[in-house]
C-alpha cells in the first residue's frame, strides 16, 4: 500500500492497528514493534549482514543518540537508547 493512493478502508485499518499499538504496554527501547516484523528481529538480520561491520553500526548509533539526546524533548528515551546500543556492543566485544 502506498500512502499517496491508500483507499479509506487501508487508513482505517492503519489508524486501528496504530492505536492498538498505543494502548499496549510498548517496550519501545527493548523491542520497538516497528523493528520486531517479520521472522527475524532488525538488529538480528543487521548482525547476520554486517559480520564485522556490525561493531561500528552499533558504535555509530551510540554515538549518534549521545549526540542528539539534549536536542529533543525525549531526551532521556535517546540515552536509554544509547545504552541498549551500549550493551549490544559490549556483548559482541565479549562473544
Amino acid at each position: 500500500m502506498s500512502i499517496d493512493n491508500a483507499s479509506p478502508q487501508e487508513w482505517d485499518a492503519m489508524k486501528a492497528k496504530y492505536a492498538k499499538l498505543a494502548t499496549e504496554d510498548v517496550d519501545l527501547i527493548d523491542k520497538p514493534p516497528h523493528y520486531n516484523a517479520g521472522q527475524i528481529e532488525c538488529i538480528d538480520y543487521l548482525r547476520d549482514t554486517l559480520g564485522d561491520g556490525f561493531s561500528f553500526y552499533l558504535e555509530g548509533n551510540i554515538k549518534k543518540y549521545l549526540h542528539r539526546w539534549r536536542y529533543k524533548k525525549a531526551e532521556v528515551s535517546d540515552l536509554r537508547k544509547a545504552r541498549w546500543y551500549l550493551e549490544k556492543l559490549i556483548q559482541e566485544v565479549n562473544n
